[in-house]
């Protein structure tokens, strides 16, 4: 049996249940179940590779005592048991103990038990039982099946957050290159899919135990609401994280003047939530000029903040703020004078479909020196697309353009979708990012594909020039 037909069968049981309510709930639900289970089948996994590993969690309330027997608890003993002892207990772990009880006791918080019939709770368990965590094969179908249930939050874009695609974030973490050893956070982070590219991205570079412990302590996420925390603490354990590295939190609630050197970072990639509002009272935090309750103003006031001089962010921003004025003119112009904005990926419409159409741009900045100039890069659609949808998103492969373009950027292969801005133009037009693509008329130019071709080949017979070159002198002075 597959990993998608025995989520499509827990999917089926909890509609059963009178006490799950919607799509949000029956996913709670689902992914504290199965986190307990991950975490059952982690413990074998460190028992073997943690000197003297204890686990936090009592005896009684062990995965394999009370859900691993498919013939065990059921029906009314076991809601008993799930309410009156599994989750107080957890809730009140004692987090002093091991980095692991910081784990649970942070996902037990603020996570609850929705269903009702014990009966139905049995077969859920039974269904997750079938699934083995500590299998490759199976971790790795999870994370497929993980995106898909995220997919299913058809409320996603209701507080302006809207789940990035995975090939936009892959991009993004290739481009600024995390390194082993450097302090990464993502202070808006969602389930985790920009830290969980990083980890896969630094995990090449760790070879030592040393290595993979500073590994470990070097990757941050911030997320404040509960289901998220939840998927991304999941997602984390999946990706072989084994100590806290996300926590319940929301960053602009903390006084702009309190974060010190102490809390600065080598990398931010991050998409904050656009087109939410904050807290009355939260701009209070914010000196005068940066005052606003637009959730992503905010976060690019904070983020250039909490960049050391010489860290790297990359950050998904929607055109308003590209052209919005006022606080966003005063938030542009510190990142300007702060930082080195170096380039700007206009996205089309639809990279965010089904959550939102609006269009968006990635933009990357190291911090340290003013931005004297500013590369824009228009990413076409493939050849016959119109629109990205649900059925149909954006792909990794669609950056290769952006990706030889990065170190070429003069290259005329490229012309039609990039272009540079003097950084006194942008000032001049009171920091309006929102440059249109000059070429943009010029539509009988050929496609992104024959673009790349046409670059791929320039580049070999370059190389081939080269060697022949080198073999003429090396005839010459043999």
């Amino acid at each position: 049996m597959s990993i998608t037909t025995n989520i499509k069968g827990i999917r089926d049981i909890m509609r059963k249940d009178t006490g799950v309510d919607g799509d949000a709930q029956r996913i709670s639900q689902m992914v504290w179940m199965i986190f307990m289970k991950i975490f059952a089948d982690k413990e074998e996994e460190w028992e073997l590779t943690i000197e003297n590993y204890k686990s936090p969690i009592p005896d009684k309330l062990k995965w394999q005592k009370w859900a691993a027997d498919e013939e065990g608890l059921t029906g009314e003993e076991l809601m008993e048991f799930i309410d009156t002892e599994l989750f107080p207990t957890l809730k009140d772990l004692d987090i002093s103990s091991s980095p692991q009880a910081k784990i649970i006791r942070s996902v037990f918080e603020d996570t609850y038990n929705y269903m009702k019939n014990g009966t139905l709770f049995r077969q859920v368990i039974n269904e997750i039982n079938k699934i083995d965590f500590n299998s490759s094969k199976d971790r790795h179908l999870f994370n497929d099946i993980y995106e898909s249930i995220l997919k299913e939050l058809q409320s996603a874009g209701s507080s302006g957050e809207y789940y990035t695609p995975r090939a936009v974030t892959q991009f993004m973490v290739d481009m600024v290159n995390p390194q082993l050893g450097e302090k990464v956070l993502d202070p808006a982070c969602g389930t985790g899919g920009f830290l969980t590219c990083t980890i896969d991205h630094i995990r090449k570079q760790v070879n030592t135990p040393e290595e993979r412990e500073k590994f470990q302590n070097s990757i941050t996420g911030i997320e404040k609401k509960p289901l998220p925390h939840l998927l991304c603490t999941t997602n984390l354990m999946l990706h072989g994280f084994d100590v806290p590295a996300v926590r319940r939190d929301n960053l602009l609630s903390k006084p702009y003047s309190d974060w010190g050197s102490g809390d600065k970072v080598d990398v931010i990639l991050t998409n904050p939530p656009f087109g939410g509002v904050e807290e009355d009272g939260t701009e209070t935090n914010f000196p005068q000029k940066f005052r606003t309750k637009e959730t992503a103003d905010l976060f690019l006031a904070l983020i250039i903040r909490l960049l050391k001089d010489n860290g790297r962010c990359a950050v998904v921003l929607p055109d308003g703020t590209l052209f919005g004025e006022g606080v966003k003119t005063r938030i542009k112009e510190e990142l300007m004078e702060r930082c080195n904005l170096h380039t700007i990926i206009r996205l089309p419409n639809g990279v965010f479909n089904p959550y939102t159409g609006i269009k968006t741009n990635v933009l990357f900045f190291d911090k340290g020196k003013p931005t004297k100039e500013v590369w824009y890069f228009e990413h076409p659609y493939p050849e016959g697309v119109k629109s990205y949808n649900k059925g149909k998103p954006i792909d990794i492969k669609e950056f290769d353009l952006e990706k030889a373009w990065w170190t070429n950027r003069e290259d005329e292969d490229f012309a039609k979708y990039a272009w540079k801005v003097d950084a006194k133009e942008i000032k001049d037009k009171g920091y309006n990012l929102d440059i249109k693509n000059p070429h943009q008329e010029n539509d009988d130019l050929d496609s992104p594909d024959i673009i790349l071709k046409k670059y791929n080949a320039s580049t070999d017979k370059v190389s081939s020039i080269q060697e022949k070159i080198i073999n003429v002198l090396t005839e010459a002075l043999s």
